[in-house]
């Protein structure tokens, strides 16, 4: 798998279709967010696995276990590799989708800790005792248990959930920057280079790729450092949950 997926935080399809045109035929893996979804429908889902990209269907799903089985099921008539839930939904809602997905080609992941929440908010805004790391690790536990291939969670967290959840437990990170980003909305964050070396398996990177002059040079430079960094990778615990 491509360690880098493109966020397309884009509010059209045109806008998404004029930042794909410099990367010419190149297979990029991509994330379809709620907002460009919403708006564009399964059309673009469909669209771009025939043009060869790889597509991460980030819907966050939550609600009952029901609801979040049927929404699946037909969810993965499109084919995506990746589609995400909310841990917190539980662990029936987890195990009901992970049997949603199987015998498809489409990986579940379960959202920890939403990037953008920060341990005060945790404590004072939704009320949860503990700090984030270990709210992050006990939803990883939990949705391995449940049959989940993986999360997504705050490199922060990466290396504890790789610890407690084993060498072949999916990682995927958000809230990544470059050195000179801005964080935006997002509080906890870190580098490509460093969350892959604290045990991220793949990163999401929006802005710091689609909002640059060359976003072809910069999505590449990434790949190629990672690429480097990736020989001799530290993680290799296979201690599970």
């Amino acid at each position: 798998m491509p360690p880098v997926i493109i966020a397309l935080d884009f509010e059209n399809r045109e806008k998404l279709e004029r930042f794909l045109i410099p990367f010419g035929n190149e297979k990029l893996f991509l994330k379809i967010g709620m907002e460009l979804y919403y708006r564009t429908g399964n059309d673009l889902v469909t669209d771009l696995k025939s043009r060869g990209h790889r597509v991460f269907l980030d819907l966050k799903l939550h609600d009952i276990p029901n609801t979040v089985e049927c929404a699946l099921s037909n969810l993965v008539k499109l084919d995506p590799d990746y589609i995400t839930i909310h841990a917190s939904g539980g662990a029936e809602m987890m195990r009901r989708a992970a049997g949603a997905v199987t015998g498809t080609n489409t990986r579940l992941l379960a959202i920890t800790i939403l990037t953008s929440i920060s341990e005060a908010m945790l404590r004072d805004d939704l009320r949860v005792e503990g700090n984030v790391r270990d709210m992050a690790c006990h939803y990883a536990c939990r949705a391995k248990d449940s049959g989940v291939h993986g999360v997504i969670c705050s490199p922060h967290e990466a290396a504890a959930i790789r610890e407690k959840a084993g060498a072949d437990f999916l990682i995927v990170t958000p809230g990544i920057r470059l050195l000179e980003d801005d964080v935006n909305d997002q509080k906890r964050v870190m580098t490509p280079e460093n969350a892959m070396a604290l045990g991220a398996n793949q990163l999401v990177i929006g802005r710091s790729i689609t909002t640059k002059a060359d976003p072809v040079s910069v999505y590449r430079s990434i790949v190629t450092s990672l690429s480097k960094g990736q020989e001799g990778s530290p993680w290799t615990s296979s201690r599970v949950c």
